[in-house]
């Protein structure tokens, strides 16, 4: 990067009149420190490569103790591993004569002024704008080829490696946007020069793909255009995207220049999509867990292990598998790198740190392309305990990134519009609705679970799906009773057959089992879900509803409080307590029934069913004014609501049915 250029974006307000320095600094790429034009050697320490870029970019003194906290996951104190950092960083930025590196009280900082660096300079152009420079100043923004922040020195630091992520996104974004100002004003030959390196940046831009096929079709290069509309088109599906408006702008393109007729049948149709990429699902990697605990002790690598296996038997992710994700560590790539190699959406990351005689476990989940945190959480348990640490939190690990995901998938879905919608996002979009619990929301889900369905007849978990629509039909009586039981077993059946090792094919066929009565087959098939996965909420659940009725109620108990664990924030969470509160009616807990009934019906997606459960509950425990209160809210929205509508609906014995007859006894017109 030209240092005269530099210099006139170096502050926001304008040039820099600073006398210029012969020091410069290069973080796009590897880091490169230059004096008088020359390149002078750097340490061999990874974390002062770090603290420089670090430094240079920072925009306030920095305290030691954010440093110490950002470069060495480690649990002792690493302050005089700073200072020796420090002490070597001083060495390369400072002379005699220069006084760089500076400190504050116990904060530190790098003074600049004058001296050019290219990530800093980028950052700023873009933030005053690209407008005014001309093309040689736009080019001087950028480094010689496309290149990362701070190339070769990533450090084995969570926290520096999730700051240096979203650094990278933003200076790409700029490299992007000077790439796409230059292409406006550019003739050949760098026109197609610049729009290659703007497509590496941001191979899913369509205004890229767009300038590229209509400079293409301007030169008569049609086959050209039409092979590049191949490639991106694969490309685009292979991401999840829609590339139906890239054929629609080379439609458009090929009659504004009047060629010659073209055969487009090279070109994958709107709705075709590769068996390898039917259903398209998320996709997902775990790398292995830095260990700071005990070296050696193999916990880190063991708790990944579990978790890579966790995900892959819920059978509704595509999870990279355990051998690829150690070989990448093992060559020290980094989370950032592996993400982009492996083309991924999610990444999963983490760390052990032994902490007296507890043993912390920090676990985070990114948004590739983004970088963002979408979950992180802490695990806690005693160092005796720790050969049980897979099998402590490794369930509930896996339920919650899974949760996590499909809450960013669904939201994905929704802002597709419905006929651009792929299998997999069809059947995202069928499960929100079918977690909203009303009438129209089930139709709603049931049009999504077919779309699925027809997009790929083989996506077992979208049969599933169906399937639970019908069950709602029959359970909730928003249809004729034995038509919908009918076809609840049904579409379970279409699922197994699918996929017989999917969790979520066995709840279904178990859910319509004992809609049709028939507990026992019921059970049988619950148990088999949760065996296939442990850490599958809904299992548990489905579990504890149908022992809630007519198994062992202390079993049931039991079952709800493992969902409840592996799944705290499920959309599910109401039916979780009910069954719940179901079993400690059986076991003559009533008032601990009518607690967790009360906050099941309070849940917002309650039905009307749990919310009847609470007024009994309340009568059953003696709390007959705040079950009158209850039941005045339930009959305002379902007028003429009573015990025998309640009885229908569950498959209770004998005794709890005569309980619940007995508490609705004490509240004229429940």
């Amino acid at each position: 990067m030209d240092a005269s250029v530099v210099a006139s974006v170096e502050s926001d307000s304008g040039p820099d009149t600073t006398a210029p320095s012969d020091l410069a600094l290069q973080l796009l790429g590897p880091v490169v420190v230059r004096r008088g034009g020359v390149a002078q050697p750097l340490p061999a320490s990874r974390k002062v490569r770090a603290l420089l870029g670090y430094l240079a970019l920072a925009t306030a003194p920095v305290p030691r103790t954010r440093l110490c906290e950002l470069l060495w996951d480690v649990p002792n104190d690493p302050r005089g591993e700073l200072r020796w950092c420090l002490s070597k960083l001083r060495g390369l930025v400072e002379t005699s004569a220069e006084r760089r590196l500076q400190r504050d009280g116990d904060n530190v900082f790098l003074a600049l002024p004058g001296v050019p660096v290219d990530a800093r300079s980028l950052l700023r152009a873009c933030k005053v704008g690209l407008t005014g420079l001309d093309e040689p100043a736009l080019r001087a923004l950028l480094p010689t080829r496309n290149a990362d922040l701070l190339e070769g020195s990533e450090v084995d630091s969570p926290a520096f490696n999730v700051w240096l992520v979203a650094q990278r996104r933003r200076l790409r974004e700029c490299q992007v946007s000077v790439l796409a100002e230059l292409a406006k004003r550019a003739a050949e030959p760098g026109l197609f020069e610049y729009l290659e390196r703007w497509r590496e940046l941001a191979p899913h831009d369509p205004q890229v793909h767009e300038l590229l096929l209509s400079a293409l079709a301007q030169r008569g290069r049609v086959r050209e255009a039409e092979e590049h509309l191949e490639a991106a088109c694969r490309s685009f599906e292979g991401q999840g995207f829609d590339p139906q408006g890239l054929r629609e702008i080379w439609r458009g393109l090929r009659e504004q220049v009047r060629a010659e007729p073209i055969s487009l049948s090279s070109v994958p149709a709107p709705a075709a999509v590769s068996d390898e990429l039917t259903p398209r699902r998320a996709k997902i990697a775990v790398m292995p867990f830095i260990e700071h605990a005990a070296p050696g002790s193999e916990l880190g690598d063991a708790l990944a292990h579990d978790v890579i296996t966790g995900l892959a038997q819920l059978r509704s992710l595509f999870v990279i598998a355990h051998a690829t994700m150690f070989a990448l560590h093992q060559r020290g790539v980094t989370p950032d790198q592996a993400a982009k190699l492996l083309q991924i959406d999610y990444l999963v990351s983490g760390s052990l740190r032994k902490r007296e005689a507890r043993l912390n476990v920090q676990v985070e989940l990114v948004e590739a392309a983004s970088a963002r945190i979408l979950w992180t959480e802490g695990f806690e348990l005693a160092t005796s305990d720790a050969s049980q640490l897979p099998a402590a939190i490794g369930h509930r690990i896996v339920a919650a990134i899974a949760s996590e995901v499909d809450t960013r998938e669904q939201g994905r879905a929704l802002l597709k519009p419905p006929e651009l919608l792929d299998a997999w996002q069809a059947h995202q979009r069928g499960v929100w609705h079918m977690y909203r619990f009303s009438r129209s929301d089930n139709q709603h889900a049931r049009h999504f679970f077919e779309r699925a369905i027809h997009l790929d007849p083989t996506f077992a978990r979208a049969h599933a799906g169906l399937s639970f629509t019908h069950f709602q039909d029959g359970f909730q009586g928003w249809a004729e009773r034995k038509p919908a039981i009918e076809r609840a077993y049904e579409a379970a059946m279409h699922g197994l057959s699918m996929d017989d090792r999917d969790p979520a094919a066995r709840v279904a066929l178990g859910r319509s089992l004992w809609l049709q009565e028939r507990p026992e087959r019921a059970l049988d098939e619950l148990q088999r879900a949760v065996e296939l996965s442990p850490s599958f909420a809904l299992a548990h659940y489905m579990l504890s509803f149908v022992q809630a009725q007519s198994g062992s109620a202390q079993d049931a108990v039991g079952a709800a409080d493992l969902s409840h664990r592996l799944s705290p924030y499920d959309p599910m969470l109401f039916a979780i307590l009910g069954s719940r509160a179901l079993a400690l009616v059986r076991l003559g807990r009533y008032s601990e029934a009518a607690d967790c009934a009360v906050q099941a019906a309070a849940r917002p997606n309650a039905h009307i069913h749990i919310r009847a459960l609470a007024v009994y509950s309340l009568a059953l425990a003696g709390s007959l004014a705040e079950a009158r209160t209850q039941a005045a809210v339930l009959h305002r929205d379902r007028p003429g609501y009573a015990i025998s509508d309640f009885l229908a609906t569950f498959r209770l014995d004998d005794t709890t049915a005569a309980a619940f007859s007995a508490a609705a006894a004490q509240l004229p017109g429940a």
